[in-house]
């Protein structure tokens, strides 16, 4: 699968935070990735 743009990542980054508590970026990262199925090739890859 391809990186998700703003719009499709928007809503499990809200639903993620929702939860009050607080969340290392590299494990919110690891999480998003997992709920898209992303490889790790894609997930560490940096956009413009």
């Amino acid at each position: 699968m391809a990186i998700p743009d703003y719009q499709s990542l928007m809503l499990p980054v809200l639903k993620l935070a929702s939860d009050g508590k607080e969340h290392k970026f590299s494990s919110a990262v690891e999480g998003l990735a997992d709920e898209f199925g992303l490889n790790t090739d894609v997930s560490t890859t940096l956009t413009p």
